[in-house]
């Protein structure tokens, strides 16, 4: 089975065979810090240049920093430091004024320098194109007038794309380029005649200055998006470009800027590849609403080895989504990748795997796999002290060495603090009466026993194994009943842990007792002598409650509406389903895709409660919906179904949760 890269590799190659370098494209205007959905345009060129490669054939991979794009929102990460940042709405991002300390001059080049040193850990060699200093050098003039001699062909070709009807006035006054005010610097200009050659025009701005701008000379202005992106395609010979879905639609970008780049420029569109955009799962949403820190691919690189984050990229068919974890599931993710690299290294993986893994690795040095798991669950009880768990690894026979430990060390000790504090292990300060008292008589004796047993010196790692679940045995005089003992050893591991670091669960039980040292934790296991008084006192827990929002008044009851048939309503199909995935949409203020289960499959809908929720408030709960709702797109996702809430100005917007009990798919009514 071929990966997706090479697939795409080959269709390059049959549309083109004897070319002899072949360009795959990506481009991002630095809007903002690029965000790591954005990153999958990059990611998906990088794959498909790679199988160029292996396959014989020369190929670059182009990045365009779109940034000679007007701004047209300020980013809340800016409004915070440079609140009257709005003035420079319509001006190139170039031409905007850096507002972050950091010696740099200008906005567009902080978010690209920002952009560019995270993407240097992933190894990629990219070509990197400035749109301003190629558009203000002039090379684009000729693709420019030839815009404007065929204005009213493009007019048309966009307006075959449209619902309404053109008028021939705005026909006429259709221009595909945007003029940059000499005076105000912004592109709040329109064009008032075209000279008959097409290569003067006299425009007005809004700020009130008026002029001529010539073509030929004058080179601030800029063709609009869809002009401007199949023209790119001519100048720079490119062969394969990916998108946004919403690019690939039938009225996207891409099916016009085709026909543009054919009948207004002779050029043949390049091969595109729509993707889907990346989910969060997680606390991801709480990290950047309370820390500031925006999902970019800096931030995940503190989680995330490199190659890891390819592999998701590169394992993951373009079309289809999958998820960032800052949840635990990111555990199960690195337990995957280092299964397939360690099949991959023996010569044991598949074809596809092989071709997931080759694309995957960044240099010949050897990738950590140490288990992420195992880092988590010991390390918090030593503080994340390499030395330490060296020696915990050690004690273990988990001989890595300790290069490869100190690779993964910081990123499982920064997922921990920052997304995952409930999984620190910390053993407790004093004994735990609370719990040893609530244990029966038979549950005590297993505790001494364990006491008594790890006092001794003489077992190895095996042997602790072994006795843990012998210890619950020894209370059989018979072979016991396999469910009946599950259970007591079960709970006979549950009130270990509990003694030791507060939880029903932690690490594994044989390796967290064999690795910690004993003196730290075997008093904790001694209840042979009585509370001492410093255990008898009583500690106040300070509990932090939630700041609630504040609401106003109670909206006026509105009249109700006019009775109707019951068919009517036995027509709405109202059920129980349950949350599985909450995910931001790109460019949305306001919503959510969610991922529900609805009893019979999974069924995604869009829903404005961003404001109201964080993901974690919204995932695993179960939610009244209306299933039946005609299918609708809203921001780019189509959305199958509404859930129901309701919106009062004494409460805000508050999601009809139903019971976990209900299953899913019931119907409501």
């Amino acid at each position: 089975m071929l990966h997706w890269a090479d697939e795409l590799a080959n269709e390059i190659i049959r549309r083109n065979p004897d070319k002899e370098e072949y360009t795959c494209a990506a481009g991002i205007s630095p809007s903002g810090s690029i965000h790591i959905g954005n990153f999958r345009d990059v990611a998906t060129s990088f794959f498909v240049v790679s199988a160029l490669r292996r396959m014989g054939k020369k190929a670059r991979l182009l990045f365009s920093w779109d940034e000679f794009d007007r701004l047209r929102k300020v980013p809340k990460n800016v409004e915070k430091i440079a609140a009257d940042y709005e003035k420079y709405i319509g001006m190139p991002y170039t031409d905007v004024p850096n507002p972050f300390d950091d010696n740099l001059k200008t906005y567009a080049e902080h978010f690209e320098k920002e952009f560019e040193n995270a993407v240097s850990a992933f190894g990629i060699d990219m070509v990197f194109k400035h749109q301003t200093e190629l558009y203000r050098s002039g090379v684009y003039v000729e693709h420019t007038i030839t815009a404007l001699k065929k204005r009213k062909e493009i007019f048309d070709i966009l307006d075959s794309f449209r619902t309404q009807d053109a008028t021939a006035d705005e026909r006429d006054k259709y221009y595909p380029v945007n003029i940059y005010c000499p005076k105000c610097k912004k592109d709040t200009t329109k064009i008032i005649s075209l000279f008959d050659d097409c290569t003067m025009a006299e425009y007005e701005c809004k700020c009130g200055h008026r002029d001529v701008f010539n073509f030929t000379k004058d080179f601030n202005c800029k063709l609009s998006w869809k002009v401007d992106w199949p023209m790119r395609w001519l100048y720079e010979g490119v062969d394969f470009e990916p998108g946004g879905k919403d690019h690939a639609s039938p009225n996207g970008s891409y099916q016009t800027s085709r026909i543009i780049s054919e009948k207004i420029f002779g050029y043949k569109a390049p091969l595109f590849q729509g993707y889907e955009f990346i989910g969060i799962k997680g606390v991801a949403g709480k990290m950047s609403g309370s820390s500031g820190l925006n999902l970019t691919p800096e931030v995940l690189l503190k989680i995330y080895q490199p190659e890891v984050i390819l592999w998701l990229y590169a394992k993951t068919d373009p079309l289809r989504a999958f998820d960032f974890c800052f949840d635990d599931g990111i555990l199960r993710q690195y337990f995957e990748f280092d299964k397939q690299y360690t099949e991959y290294l023996a010569g044991n993986a598949d074809e596809l795997t092989t071709a997931v893994m080759q694309n995957c690795i960044i240099s010949k040095e050897k990738i950590s796999t140490v288990p992420m798991g195992l880092l988590v669950q010991l390390g918090s009880i030593v503080d994340f002290n390499i030395d330490f768990i060296t020696v915990l690894f050690d004690k273990i026979s988990m001989n890595y060495p300790k290069e490869e430990i100190e690779k993964r060390l910081p990123l499982a000790k920064y997922w921990v603090e920052k997304c995952a504090p409930e999984m620190k292990n910390t053993l407790r300060k004093g004994r735990n009466w609370d719990i040893y008292d609530t244990l029966n008589d038979e549950e005590k004796e297993d505790i001494k026993t364990l006491f008594e047993y790890l006092s001794k010196d003489d077992y190895t790692l095996d042997d602790l194994n072994k006795e843990l679940y012998e210890i619950v045995k020894a209370h059989f005089t018979d072979t016991p009943d396999k469910k009946i003992l599950k259970t007591k050893q079960a709970k006979f591991f549950s009130n270990v842990y509990q003694l030791l670091i507060d939880k029903t669960a932690g690490p594994r039980l044989y390796l967290f007792l064999f690795a910690v040292k004993k003196s730290d934790y075997l008093p904790l296991l001694d209840f042979s002598h009585p509370k001492t008084e410093a255990e008898d006192t009583v500690v106040e827990e300070v509990i932090e409650t939630k700041t609630e929002k504040e609401f106003g008044e109670p909206d006026p009851v509105e009249e109700f509406k006019d009775p109707v048939d019951f068919g009517i309503f036995e027509r709405m199909d109202l059920r129980v389903c349950k949350i599985l995935k909450c995910s931001e949409i790109r460019k949305s203020q306001n919503c959510y895709k969610l991922t529900l289960f609805d009893g019979i499959g999974e069924r995604v809908i869009v829903s404005g409660i961003k404001a109201y929720y964080t993901p974690e408030e919204l995932i695993g709960k179960k939610a009244a919906v209306f299933v039946n709702l005609e299918p609708k797109r809203i921001t780019g996702v189509t959305s199958n179904g509404m859930i129901l809430a309701s919106t009062n100005n004494a409460s805000g917007c508050k999601v009809v949760f139903i019971d976990d009990e209900v299953p899913e798919g019931t119907k409501l009514g």
